[in-house]
């Protein structure tokens, strides 16, 4: 046995001694961990330029062009711009988009906040009801608006059938043949669809405040009014303002949705800034026009984020 240690200590001393693998200059220079992660972020920066940069860069040539389907184009500089000025319809479809955007904004985060609240609750079947919140999030679209087309139908929608057989109404209303209804339908319809998002987040917010604030402000005399102001809420306001600005930015940019549910009528009073801008391009053939509407959403849609932000800090 020791004759056999020896042979197997003699062969590793008279083994070369492996020597470690050496980069080069260019791996020297991947390895960098600033390097490394500008290689790893460029695949995802490069599809962003491709999907994302290319169309933007060119809806903003468009712009300054007046430019028709199947036809040459006409270098108009800020003509477009100046007939939007001058058309009643854009600044309609600019004031309901902010409209829409507000009040969408304003129910998704009260009823999101409310929604988060009952559900941090202890109660029977907790997990089925966290799980059936995101039912309205997980629907597509397109298929939950065209069912909501036949919950708002005057003849035989719920909504007016439960009207009829309560008896708080003998004929419903025309929930998307007016212009005051189609807009109240369309901002409902967002906000349904809305409400899990501000849900779930504040929900996964109320989860990491310590218990030990809420037992320290019991202590001090404060009762669930109390508790709720001076611990839940300022604890929960960095989670509420990104939510909302999430909102914000995605209900502003909302198309299928009222595309589907009421294409802009009736007479223009439902029109968004998006679905204008599809109007003009795909409906009219002015794809100059429609560019310029689609690039006006982005002062729109900066102004509204900096007065969300100047009132988050003024609070």
């Amino acid at each position: 046995m020791s004759k056999i240690l020896e042979a197997s200590r003699a062969s590793a001393l008279s083994a070369p001694a492996r020597r470690p693998i050496r980069l080069g200059r260019l791996g020297a220079f991947v390895e960098r961990e600033s390097v490394f992660s500008w290689l790893i972020l460029t695949p995802p920066l490069l599809f962003l330029l491709a999907f994302l940069g290319y169309p933007f860069i060119y809806g903003v040539y468009l712009s300054f062009f007046h430019k028709e389907v199947a036809r040459a184009a006409d270098f108009v500089g800020f003509g477009n711009f100046v007939k939007l000025y001058n058309d009643p319809i854009f600044w309609q479809a600019v004031r309901n988009t902010i409209i829409f955007t507000g009040v969408a904004t304003v129910l998704k985060a009260s009823g999101g906040l409310g929604m988060a609240l009952v559900m941090n609750q202890s109660f029977r079947m907790k997990s089925f009801a966290r799980a059936m919140l995101l039912l309205p999030f997980i629907v597509p679209t397109v298929l939950s608006t065209v069912a909501w087309q036949w919950i708002l139908d005057p003849g035989m929608g719920l909504f007016n059938r439960l009207l009829v057989v309560t008896g708080l109404a003998t004929t419903g209303p025309s929930w998307l043949g007016t212009p005051t209804m189609a807009m109240v339908s369309i901002i409902m319809v967002n906000t349904w669809r809305g409400l899990p998002f501000f849900g779930i987040s504040i929900l996964a917010g109320l989860q990491t405040i310590p218990v030990d604030l809420h037992e320290s402000a019991t202590i001090d005399g404060a009762g669930t009014w109390g508790r709720f102001r001076y611990v839940t809420l300022p604890s929960l306001l960095p989670v509420i303002l990104i939510v909302t600005t999430f909102s914000v930015v995605i209900t502003f940019f909302d198309f299928q949705l009222v595309y589907v549910l009421t294409g802009g009528g009736p007479a223009n009073s439902t029109h968004l800034m998006a679905t204008y801008a599809y109007s003009l391009s795909m409906g009219a053939g002015q794809m100059g026009l429609g560019s310029a509407v689609a690039l006006s959403m982005v002062p729109v849609l900066g102004l509204l984020l900096v007065l969300l932000t100047l009132f988050v800090r003024k609070d």
